[in-house]
């Protein structure tokens, strides 16, 4: 195996990309964190904190080498499978916004949910590798993993967490599509998962509130159109250039906990045009460091691996922008890197640390 340096470009822009998350959640956050804790940095600390165990984290998982998790994907997917029932029970996990997703350690959260993702991701990738030649038997191949999917699903829907569920859905959907499975399967999988969908929208009525605010906002303005409301009214006056850093209107009160799904609301409200560009730069640069290592690798293991890691960072940002901007309902996931929330910068930046060992060994 050739040792090389691994992806600086990538591992730069991951930094860059992060900091200013940091420096928008504290613009975004500060009047709200002020006005409930009296601490205009309370966010800002949090996310430091988690950025710089995500630094370190990444930085021994560069180091690390990949096929250890090749190795170690049974355990990892069982972990992961025990914390994601753990986590339902009452006493043991804590409710926040209406779910039962969170480990709570004092002021601090951790989902398992996030964690279950790249778990999957690992155990998904080692499969594909290891059953190259059966994979494209549905019955033999693609159902067996099919089903173990679809409980880690269960499980997640279980708290309920539908955005985490979703992206962890797609994610291995399409690792298990550029796997050479037919494409008439997934027709059929679509259908039946759209289905499932309109299920659980109809189990749940909070969601059809969700498809109706987002088909017509102003059906309910004050309620399930409030949000998607408030994140085109910043989005709209931003302009060019923006309004400028901390002059956001709809911080103040507006747009509900600017910090977390609707932050690139308050960049586009800031910074106009010019930051949706430097955002767009980013991520797209970021897509593209990850795709490249994923085609130079040598074995499938960490062709899988690394594409998995990477179009599963890229699929939850492409989801939260496309709620921001009312091309989608409201699902509940971050933007990678520069939402507020602390697993789901650990486990990218995780993601990234075995992307940039990937990098450097093949």
């Amino acid at each position: 195996m050739n040792k090389n340096k691994f992806d600086k470009l990538l591992f730069i822009a991951i930094i860059a990309i992060s900091i200013f998350g940091i420096i928008m959640i504290y613009s975004a956050s500060s009047i709200w964190a002020n006005y409930k804790f009296h601490d205009s940095f309370k966010f800002v600390k949090s996310q430091s904190l988690f950025f710089i165990l995500g630094l370190i984290a990444m930085l021994i998982l560069a180091k690390m080498d990949y096929h250890f998790w090749e190795k170690k994907a049974n355990l990892i997917l069982f972990i992961c499978l025990t914390l994601l029932i753990l986590v339902l029970i009452p006493g043991i996990g804590s409710i926040r916004n209406g779910s039962r997703s969170w480990f709570g350690f004092g002021g601090l959260g951790i989902q398992p949910s996030e964690f279950a993702k790249i778990g999957l991701i690992i155990f998904v990738a080692k499969y594909l590798a290891n059953n190259e030649r059966i994979i494209k038997d549905i019955k033999k191949g693609v159902l067996p993993l099919l089903t173990i999917i679809a409980l880690f699903f269960f499980l997640i829907m279980l708290e309920p967490d539908f955005g985490t569920a979703m992206v962890i859905i797609l994610t291995l959907i399409i690792m298990i599509f550029i796997s050479g499975v037919k494409v008439s399967f997934f027709l059929k999988i679509g259908f039946l998962g759209l289905l499932g969908i309109v299920g659980l929208i109809i189990i749940a009525p909070y969601r059809m509130l969700r498809i109706v605010s987002f088909l017509n906002p102003w059906s309910d303005p004050l309620g399930s159109g409030y949000q998607i409301i408030q994140s085109l009214y910043a989005i709209g006056p931003g302009g060019l250039l923006g309004q400028g850093f901390l002059q956001s209107r709809q911080k103040q009160f507006y747009l509900p906990e600017p910090q977390t799904d609707f932050i690139f609301s308050i960049i586009s409200e800031e910074f106009g045009f010019l930051g949706i560009l430097i955002v767009t730069f980013f991520l797209a640069f970021i897509t593209y460091r990850i795709i490249k290592t994923s085609l130079k690798a040598k074995d499938l293991f960490a062709k899988y691996l690394d594409f998995g890691l990477g179009i599963g960072i890229i699929i939850q940002a492409l989801l939260n922008i496309a709620v921001v901007i009312g091309l989608i309902p409201v699902t509940g996931v971050t933007l990678p890197f520069l939402s507020y929330g602390g697993s789901s910068l650990l486990v990218s930046m995780a993601s990234i640390g075995i992307i940039l060992n990937i990098s450097q060994n093949n």
